[in-house]
């Protein structure tokens, strides 16, 4: 059973493959004047509904597009491909030039991100020449409040031309370039509500400039980015906000200054006979001086720090000597007072019938070195006696002199 499930999902794989490739489509964009070409989801997601019929999963699936030249692994330099998420569709866009002038293929590749299906379709673009359209007086604009994405649509770009044609005065507008900020050199907004990467428009005409915004440009440090020309209205606000201190005015109707045209050599020098150095070059230069301050600086330095060691190591041990000779001291008198300790246990551990010390024994004098037996009245507080001798029997002496030898021999004879 688990052969058949896997030949099943290889063959619509294979399925797949094969009905993938979708129609090559042609466009033709001109040259000078602003292109887009959108990659939609649904028309590349055919390719994909044979597998998904044969899984059951008939959804809005993510898909990414990956976008090359034939046989090139990047896009011409004009054409820019933007897909803002996984759920959004493909765009091409961009402004080809007289140079771009021909036929270029570019290779769009669908990818499937959950089954990695794909799909592929050429889409070729014609560019052509721009003919009768002239368009020498550009502006370009920078709007704060949008992404690329947002104006692409053809909707928001015809809406943006009507806007400049109002300042304009003209409705002879054509869309030249439409170019992100990130593109500039900007960098990506904090992720803020409100926050946009912005957006520099480019317009053209074939009518001289609006004296208002030629004006706003000569203002130089005066102008706002806040509010619009003086003597022009703002008719773009609210819908795009333009920063009225980066507009470009770009004027190609004034003829080019001839360039001097640079006659090639044949690349082969003159002779002028032999090489002759300048006399400076010749003269030989001694070295001694500098490599006797190279080795004896150092060897000056290191041994003046030498010295100034060895006086502190061995000559200032005043204060170490007498800090030494205290310890020293301290440690003899601790070190006699463990050794008399230590003597003094030794010989009482050899006769254990022997005296107790004097300073074990209670009621001892330690000015006169005399024991006095302990006389407690029969009747008094013992709270104030010590435990040891609070245990003893009461006119008792505890710790009975021993004898001399004498007597004791005297009492066994009796």
């Amino acid at each position: 059973m688990a052969r058949v499930r896997v030949w099943i999902y290889a063959s619509a794989v294979f399925l797949t493959m094969i009905f993938a490739d979708q129609n090559d489509q042609n466009v033709n964009p001109t040259a000078g004047v602003f292109f887009i070409h959108v990659l939609g989801r649904d028309y590349f997601q055919a390719g994909f509904r044979s597998f998904q019929e044969a899984s059951g999963i008939i959804t809005s699936i993510p898909i990414t597009f990956n976008t090359n030249l034939h046989d090139h692994p990047d896009r011409p330099r004009w054409l820019r491909f933007i897909q803002r998420t996984e759920y959004h569709d493909g765009i091409l866009y961009g402004t080809p030039t007289m140079k771009d002038v021909g036929q270029k293929i570019i290779e769009v590749t669908a990818v499937n991100r959950k089954t990695f299906e794909t799909s592929r379709q050429n889409v070729i673009i014609n560019v052509e020449e721009t003919g009768g359209l002239k368009l020498p007086y550009h502006v370009e604009f920078y709007v704060k409040n949008i992404n690329v994405e947002e104006i692409l649509p053809l909707e928001m770009q015809q809406y943006f031309q009507d806007r400049a044609a109002s300042i304009w005065g003209s409705n002879h507008l054509t869309m030249i370039n439409i170019t992100s900020a990130l593109d500039r050199g900007g960098r990506v907004p904090l992720p803020i509500e409100g926050r946009k990467e912005g957006v520099y428009v480019k317009v053209g005409s074939n009518m001289p400039f609006p004296s208002c915004l030629e004006e706003e440009v000569l203002g130089g440090e005066q102008c706002s980015d806040q509010f619009g020309p003086s003597n022009c209205e703002d008719t773009f606000s609210p819908q795009f906000i333009i920063d009225w201190c980066n507009i470009l005015l770009i004027d190609k109707s004034k003829p080019d200054s001839p360039e001097v045209e640079l006659v090639p050599g044949d690349g082969i020098l003159t002779d002028s006979g032999e090489y002759d150095p300048p006399p400076d070059f010749l003269e030989a230069r001694d070295y001694y001086l500098d490599y006797v301050v190279t080795i004896t600086v150092p060897l000056v330095i290191g041994l003046f720090l030498c010295l100034i060691l060895a006086y502190i190591m061995c000559c200032r041990r005043e204060g170490v000597e007498k800090r030494d000779a205290k310890t020293s001291d301290i440690q003899l008198v601790h070190h006699h007072s463990i050794q008399d300790d230590t003597n003094e246990l030794r010989n009482l551990a050899k006769s254990r019938d022997g005296l107790r010390p004097l300073s074990t024994l209670p009621m001892f004098n330690a000015r006169t070195g005399e024991r006095v037996p302990p006389r407690i009245p029969f009747n008094s507080d013992t709270s104030r006696i010590p435990l040891i001798m609070d245990q003893q029997e009461q006119h008792s002496d505890p710790y009975p002199r021993i004898q001399p030898k004498v007597q004791q021999q005297k009492v066994i004879g009796k």
